[in-house]
């Protein structure tokens, strides 16, 4: 029988679909369902910086208005673990998912500075996650800021992440880096064992009637991956980390495309969302007939055969291809 196991971060996995971060994974009986589906991994919801530095601040001043209340008087004031619900439910979320399930769990932080999820991460850590996902969702808006401090400001967190973490780190980059290459290059030897591409930046669009600001969620697409697909079958042949894809990973097709193109797991949402968890099984059903068709016993039969490093023509993901393109269509 064909195997799907892969390995990501050095976590050994049964399958290379993942499910991404998102809100299905706040509801521990989803979880289950993920495993009973077949899913390699859960990456966890994302907690984020700003929800965590509210909590610290809101724990401060309720401890700075009753430092000096009468002991009689404490039954006045709410109790301080009820404003721990998000942080602490999180926490409670992977502990009681890794006693009930047997696949890998993935914490995952959104933030963009190090303060407020380095403590964090090792709660996460002590939860029992078995890895760490970095969204470092930052848009550099300040026309003042240099693409080396952006890059850096990446850079730092990884380092301080990995200093106080001892589980594996993923990074979700973005593909805004003007040398994504050498950037991912820098996000390996700075620590991260993982990444994760691409992080997909949510962009507003205008109300012309009403003249608002319209901040909605669309899931991506199939055609999304061609992107991804570019820097996965770049990188696959040059980096050590880890390669996860996360976008357009609607079916099977896009999962195979990408394991082609060098990935160690794919990971979806928006296919989880539109057709529902168990969808997961039929996407490797139909993986596994494909793998049959071709003659393959495991991923590592095939994985990465169509990278740059392996393809009888390199230049198929550089310029000279985009110019044979161009005159394509004359």
């Amino acid at each position: 029988m064909t195997s799907l196991s892969t390995t990501y971060l050095g976590l050994k996995l049964r399958s290379p679909i993942v499910v991404s971060a998102c809100t299905l994974s706040e509801d521990l009986d989803n979880i289950l369902k993920m495993e009973d589906a077949g899913a390699g991994a859960v990456v966890m919801f994302s907690m984020f910086e700003e929800q965590i530095r509210k909590e610290e601040a809101l724990m401060e001043n309720i401890m700075k208005s009753t430092t000096n209340v009468f002991a009689e008087a404490s039954d006045f004031f709410p109790d301080l673990d009820e404003y721990h619900v998000a942080t602490g439910k999180y926490l409670e979320t992977i502990r009681t998912a890794k006693e009930r399930v047997n696949i890998p769990i993935i914490g995952s932080l959104n933030g963009i500075t190090p303060k407020g999820w380095i403590d964090y991460g090792k709660q996460l850590e002590q939860a029992g996650a078995d890895a760490l996902e970095i969204n470092i969702f930052f848009i550099p808006a300040d026309v003042r800021l240099s693409g080396i401090d952006v890059e850096q400001r990446y850079l730092d967190i990884i380092r301080l992440m990995k200093q106080t973490v001892s589980i594996p780190i993923a990074v979700k980059m973005n593909p805004y880096f003007s040398a994504m290459g050498h950037m991912a290059l820098q996000m390996q030897d700075a620590g991260a064992d993982g990444l994760v591409l691409f992080n997909r930046f949510y962009q507003p669009d205008f109300d012309i009637q009403q003249l608002k600001v319209i901040h909605d969620i669309q899931f991506s697409e199939a055609n999304e991956i061609r992107l991804p697909l570019l820097w996965i079958a770049i990188l696959s042949g040059q980096i050590k980390a880890s390669l996860a894809a996360t976008t357009g990973v609607q079916s099977a097709h896009e999962v195979i495309k990408y394991l082609l193109a060098g990935a160690d797991v794919t990971m979806t949402a928006s296919a989880l969302y539109k057709n529902g968890i168990a969808y997961i099984a039929l996407m490797e059903r139909v993986l596994r007939q494909w793998m049959d068709s071709m003659r393959f016993l495991s991923l590592d039969d095939f994985r990465g055969s169509m990278n740059q490093s392996n393809i009888s023509d390199p230049t198929a993901y550089e310029r000279a291809n985009y110019i044979r393109i161009l005159e394509g269509i004359k």
